[in-house]
């Protein structure tokens, strides 16, 4: 009787117009044994059944099987509730595959009457599917963390077990042991912490290529000639074929060494005989462009058929066990991927486990000229320094040595170079005078290099366009940012080497010409915890510039340890951030690279932490300071 009434309300389509045809939901009736007495259209448009063709048949028979008993339980508690909400299931479809659907129940029995059920359905496949994409990138992202902070620990733990070696006493064989331990250790952490950077930008869109001339040719040699020690130390033999490479492309060079460093770097590290290759050739090249092929081909280990396809996802190497064993952040093939396909190019791989793999990047560039290389010199000038003649430079910087500094090197080019110790000093000699580019420190007192380009650019029209270069040791991409938001052409972080200086000028005034000299090579100074290496360097080994830099090194210094240490004493964190960033870039110039950690990691802590609680850490600061003064009063001759 019960199936009869409600076989007549179906019938009747009391309830038809308004909820079932009008609806895009799926709607069964079906009585509480599982009997279907009705469907609505939908159910041909989702599930492929045609119009009453379900009608007599029982809902359980198209639930998947090993999920039919959870479902029935379902469907009982459905019989007792007036609504029961939420219940997914699998449905079988038409094409026999099984869709993901959620059904909403009203009770027929608790409403009319009748033993029965009118199932709401929706389609929830892509749903479960955008859940499942979520969870497999959740626990891909929980890998990554896991492997990066393995790989972050082992060099930070490599680099304080060799710091406490070294303050014990050793000998002078077992000191340079750990000092190379240490400067291994903390070239992979800066591997590490670069792949991150470089993922980040490349995902957040803020990535920029230059377009410059350079020689292929050239790069390759030196590609090559940086790999040829490694290779021989293990056995390998590293060949370069580039029979039509001499060739000059007008593209981003550094990002095109970053890719095949990466893949040679690879091939070395998973190969363990035999020989690695680095094929160029130019394919489809015309009057004004090419195509340029690279491939890498190695006798390594290989890569399992299996997963050739998830090598160049994010976060992943071909196995977590290749992590372990070889390290690495598994981002190096990821950004590689993106940075081929950011320059139109694509990359592929061909690999059999145990005989090794292939790696082939191909990318479009214009075909550039012998004169467009003069803007990329510098990208294989680590042994040659230049003198740029006449250049009218205004340095803007509040820092004693850094004004020196930059001042020495600018003078040692033939510049011609006023100084100002803020911005406000920086507009009042815009106004009086000529320059061809100004070099802006950030943060200075009375005015900062923000304000002070501000009012340049809206100063005199003749004057208001000249290039600005800021000098930062804050060099994140949101600090560059807020340099060109303020007007600022560019940005050199400091410390600088003369090389990113040399680039800048050339960048910003290219029809000035240049002139080679020879750089000798670099001595260190031999006292303990010193190393003037890097002025040295920077003054083709003039020892009256490095004396000169060492005394007003001596004369800041004390004025630098009362600065922090009133901030300290009287508890002002934003007194003691300022001297802190003052006093950094000098730090690096004197070699003093340890204790300019400690100022770093300070920094940091007065902008987030009560005083009192980095008084301690201020306190083994100045001590450290006061121990350098006295180390570098010893160097300076009487």
């Amino acid at each position: 009787m019960a199936h009869k009434s409600l076989a007549n309300y179906v019938r009747k389509g009391q309830f038809y117009q308004s909820v079932v045809e009008d609806g895009s939901d799926i709607i069964f009736i079906v009585d509480f044994n599982g009997k279907i007495l009705y469907h609505n259209a939908s159910v041909e448009e989702t599930l492929g059944y045609k119009p009453d063709s379900l009608i007599g048949k029982s809902f359980f028979d198209f639930i998947l099987p090993n999920t039919l008993a959870d479902f029935k339980r379902n469907y009982q508690t459905s019989k007792r509730k007036r609504y029961h909400e939420g219940v997914e299931f699998q449905f079988l479809c038409y094409d026999k595959v099984y869709k993901y659907l959620e059904f909403n129940s009203i009770n027929l029995k608790q409403k009319e009457g009748l033993q029965g059920l009118i199932l709401d359905c929706r389609d929830i496949t892509q749903r479960k599917k955008d859940a499942e994409e979520l969870m497999r990138a959740q626990k891909t992202k929980e890998l990554f963390l896991a492997n990066i902070s393995h790989e972050i620990r082992t060099p930070i733990n490599g680099i304080a077990g060799m710091a406490t070696l070294l303050s014990q006493n050793p000998s002078p064989q077992e000191q340079l042991t750990y000092l190379n331990a240490i400067k291994s250790a903390a070239e992979n952490l800066k591997v590490i912490i670069n792949d991150i950077l470089d993922l980040a930008s490349i995902e957040s869109g803020k990535l920029k290529f230059e377009r410059i001339g350079f020689n292929l040719g050239d790069l390759l040699k030196a590609l090559i000639d940086t790999f040829t020690v490694q290779a021989k130390e293990k056995g390998i033999d590293l060949r370069l074929r580039k029979p039509d490479a001499e060739v000059v492309l007008l593209g981003d060079p550094v990002r095109l060494n970053q890719i095949l460093i990466n893949l040679i770097s690879n091939a070395i590290k998973f190969t363990h005989h035999g020989s690695i290759e680095l094929r160029v050739s130019l394919d489809k090249r015309e009057a004004k462009k090419c195509v340029v092929r690279f491939e890498v081909q190695d006798t390594g280990i290989g890569v399992p058929h299996d997963k050739l396809t998830t090598i160049f996802e994010s976060f992943s190497q071909a196995d977590a066990s290749v992590t372990r064993k070889y390290g690495g952040t598994g981002l190096g093939l990821t950004i590689v991927k993106q940075l081929v396909e950011l320059q139109h190019g694509k990359i592929s791989v061909h690999s059999q486990e145990d005989k090794g793999s292939t790696f082939t990047v191909v990318i479009p560039y214009p075909l550039g000229k012998a004169e467009d290389v003069a803007d990329t010199v510098h990208h294989t000038v680590a042994n040659i320094s230049y003198t740029l003649k006449n250049l009218h430079v205004l340095l803007v910087e509040d820092n004693d040595i850094n004004r020196l500094y930059a001042n020495s090197i600018l003078k040692n080019w033939d510049c011609h170079v006023e100084m100002a110790e803020n911005g406000y000093v920086a507009i009042e000699k815009i106004k009086n005078l000529s320059f061809d580019l100004v070099l802006m420190d950030v943060q200075m007192p009375v005015m900062d290099g923000y304000e002070a380009t501000k009012a340049i650019r809206q100063g005199d029209p003749s004057k208001s366009r000249i290039p600005i270069i800021a000098l930062t040791a804050n060099a994140t991409q949101k600090d560059i940012e807020k340099c060109l938001a303020a007007g600022m052409n560019d940005c050199i972080a400091k410390p600088f080497t003369p090389e990113d200086l040399f680039r800048i000028l050339v960048k910003y005034n290219p029809t000035r010409p240049v002139f080679p000299t020879a750089v000798p090579r670099l001595t260190s100074a031999s006292h303990p915890g010193i190393d003037l290496s890097y002025l040295q360097r920077v003054s083709n080994n003039n020892q009256a510039f490095v004396n000169e830099m060492v005394q007003a090194f001596l004369q800041s210094i004390p004025r630098s340890i009362e600065e922090i240490d009133h901030a300290m004493q009287t508890e002002n964190p934003q007194a003691l951030a300022r001297a802190l960033h003052k006093i950094k870039p000098s730090l690096t110039m004197m070699g003093l690279g340890e204790i300019k950690e400690k100022v770093v990691t300070i920094e940091g802590l007065s902008k987030t932490t009560p005083a009192h609680e980095v008084h301690a850490s201020v306190e083994h600061l100045l001590k450290s300071l006061r121990e350098a003064f006295q180390a570098l009063n010893s160097l300076s001759p009487r």
